[in-house]
């Protein structure tokens, strides 16, 4: 339904008139508002005047906080913008130390390296032709711990015990080392079985 003329000469004398500075600036502060806000109700309109506004320093140096925080949330509510906002954020050390600070943000980065390795290391070896040798190496130097393990204990047991020989343990010292010797127990009965 098209509007009544004499609501299309207002508006378009209006347009005319907001475009000279002078007659801008003896419209009150409200009433800029007001018709900010009005011709904004339109989407389009709204993310244009809006992503101008943000383009200014001084402007955005006039929200609030709070303001800014609901602002940024609702910006990255897309997967891909929050990931680049999030990556250019952490490059900023300050904000990467603060960030820490905050356990859940700590603990969902923590569970990303892990989960980031993991895939990583999932798809070397699948497509990675030193797979094969790497597991290889990878094997032999747990079979080298596992060796290692044993021998430091047989050493330093072996160095220990023949200084307790002589001595009377107390209760409590004779709790702490057959519980000791059962917790190294579990897992010397489980390599037994294993090989």
């Amino acid at each position: 339904m098209p509007w009544p003329a004499d609501e299309q000469v207002a508006a378009a004398v209006t347009t005319e008139l907001l475009r000279h500075p002078t007659v801008a600036a003896q419209v009150s502060a409200e009433d800029k508002v007001r018709v900010v806000e009005e011709l904004t109700r339109d989407e389009g309109v709204a993310a244009a005047v809006t992503t101008g506004l943000l383009k200014r320093p001084a402007v955005t140096a006039q929200v609030s906080r709070e303001d800014k925080v609901r602002v940024v949330e609702e910006l990255t509510r897309d997967e891909s913008v929050a990931t680049e906002v999030t990556t250019g954020l952490l490059r900023r050390p300050d904000v990467a130390f603060k960030a820490m600070s905050d356990d859940r943000a700590r603990h969902e980065v923590n569970h990303a390296q892990v989960e980031r390795g993991r895939q990583a290391r999932e798809h070397f070896e699948r497509s990675s032709p030193v797979a094969p040798a790497v597991r290889q190496i990878e094997r032999t130097m747990e079979f080298m711990d596992l060796v290692t393990a044993c021998h430091s204990f047989v050493a330093a047991a072996g160095r220990t015990v023949p200084g307790l020989r002589d001595r009377q343990l107390g209760e409590d010292e004779r709790t702490i080392v057959h519980e000791n010797v059962a917790r190294v127990r579990g897992p010397l009965t489980e390599l037994t079985l294993a090989f």
